[in-house]
């Protein structure tokens, strides 16, 4: 569990390279940051040893000559659209991104407002933004967006947006996640800016899916399972094949929104700089994959557990029957099925021997441990002390926490707070585990594991409380449940 497929120093050495030279082409670059700059745990869990924020790191080789802008749907701040990995609203993780960039010393100029219909919900974000004095411009939805070409390049399309007041030679789009908007930016920022006489360029760094990999391969399977509810699909770039012979590998929304891009810089230039969306990106990742059978082995397990929740969100009436059938396709086509996951078929094992809810942990060694629910614990917190005390060495039969600590805890959730469940939370449980520890050797060895668990497999037999699916997310624990309450 600890080998690394993934080049890191060599990423952003050569990515930031390119990037350069990117911007040397242009008065001004309008670099589409596709994925996430911060926290991209995707990118990490199907390529092992991609540190989450790498892009942030090669980006602090260009900090001198980038801004930053933010991008934002307003559907999805009217529909409260959640970051998955990290439980918070896209708005809310908007700020955070912003805090997050300014306390490294990147220059933030904005935020852009996308989709805009009058949502009350994203003009109420806009307050929020100016009591934070971000500036903020609203870009509005265009008729006919992709298709008609000659409406969106022009004063009834691009030009209708707002213009977005940028000062440096690479403009970094990002946003909180995919379908905010940001190519939709970038194009109608170039349009403004030809009018105003300063010569734009776009470029896309899109980490998934890798352009030279397979269509089929598990890494960009993986990218079809994250964006299964956006209904993004892998495809052969046909443009790069008809201009170079070459197969490589693009997605339907790009591939959509090129003759737009053509359209656009024949306008400007007179002819367009690019033959294929392939030509738009700047992606160096796949040239620093350094063990691909285990980014694609890796690469298979995140579609399966991709596949566990969206399971779980259909149960929740949170997406369609289409969004798992998709998923459903993504396994097939990776040749693989949920029991493939080994803590499934461990924690399925326990359930039908004990009767109960039950969970299991895959410690990074390979050995697994069960948990069921009792009169005192959960069966993710049983199961999560239990793993604890396995990799301390320390005999499963000690008790680390008595009877008597956790009784007192049961009745203030029960009897004065209301609550209708008296066994503990895990986040409960490891604080009665760490007053444990203030006089118990064994339980501070116990707690001192926690760090270990980061990047363990996880599965339960029932879907989980958000307290305990946060307490799993902040332990780094890669957390799968069946679709059951």
């Amino acid at each position: 569990m600890n080998r690394t497929g993934f080049d890191n120093d060599k990423y952003r050495e050569i990515q930031s390279s390119h990037i350069r030279e990117r911007i040397a082409k242009f008065d001004k670059l309008y670099l589409e940051f596709g994925g996430k700059l911060f926290d991209d745990y995707h990118a990490s869990r199907v390529l092992p040893g991609f540190e989450p924020d790498s892009k942030l790191k090669m980006l602090a080789n260009l900090k001198d000559q980038a801004e930053i802008v933010c991008v934002i749907s307003a559907d999805a701040i009217e529909q409260n659209k959640t970051r998955g990995d990290l439980g918070i609203t896209y708005d809310r993780d908007v700020l955070r991104l912003i805090d997050n960039f300014r306390a490294m010393d990147f220059y933030v100029s904005s935020v852009v407002i996308t989709k805009y219909t009058g949502q009350a919900a994203a003009d109420k974000f806009r307050q929020k933004l100016e009591a934070h004095n971000i500036n903020s411009y609203l870009h509005y939805v265009i008729e006919g967006y992709p298709g008609d070409v000659d409406k969106i390049v022009s004063d009834e399309g691009y030009g209708r947006n707002e213009y977005v007041h940028t000062t440096r030679p690479l403009v970094v789009v990002t946003a909180p996640g995919p379908g905010s908007g940001k190519m939709a930016t970038c194009l109608s920022q170039v349009y403004h800016e030809h009018k105003r006489g300063i010569t734009a360029g776009y470029a896309k760094f899109e980490t998934f899916p890798i352009w030279n990999l397979p269509l089929k391969h598990p890494v960009n399977l993986a990218y079809e399972a994250a964006t299964a509810d956006l209904k993004d699909v892998n495809m052969i770039d046909p443009f790069h094949l008809e201009a170079y012979g070459e197969t490589t590998v693009n997605y339907n929304r790009d591939i959509e929104i090129f003759p737009v891009l053509q359209a656009m810089f024949e306008e400007i230039f007179g002819e367009c700089p690019y033959k294929s969306p392939t030509d738009m990106g700047v992606n160096m990742v796949g040239n620093c994959i350094t063990d691909d059978e285990l980014c694609q082995e890796a690469s298979r397990q995140e579609i399966i557990r991709r596949y566990f929740k969206g399971v779980c969100d259909q149960k929740l009436g949170n997406v369609t029957a289409d969004v798992v059938r998709k998923l459903e396709l993504v396994m097939k086509q990776a040749g693989v099925k949920p029991e493939d996951r080994r803590v499934v078929i461990a924690a399925r094992e326990r359930m039908e021997e004990t009767g109960t809810p039950c969970a299991a942990i895959e410690l990074n060694d390979g050995r697994i441990m069960t948990g069921r629910t009792n009169d005192l614990l959960g069966a993710v917190a049983s199961c999560l002390i239990n793993s604890l005390k396995l990799n301390a060495g320390i005999a499963h039969p000690v008790h680390l926490i008595t009877r008597e600590s956790l009784e007192p805890i049961q009745t203030l959730k029960t009897q004065y707070l209301g609550a209708h469940n008296p066994r503990l939370h895990t986040d409960e449980m490891l604080i009665a585990l760490s007053v444990s520890a203030a006089t118990d050797p064994q339980a501070k060895l116990t707690l001192e594991q926690l760090p270990y668990l980061r990047g363990c497999e996880a599965h339960s037999t029932v879907m989980l409380s958000s307290v305990d699916e946060a307490v799993f997310r902040k332990l780094g624990i890669h957390l799968t449940c069946d679709p059951a309450f």
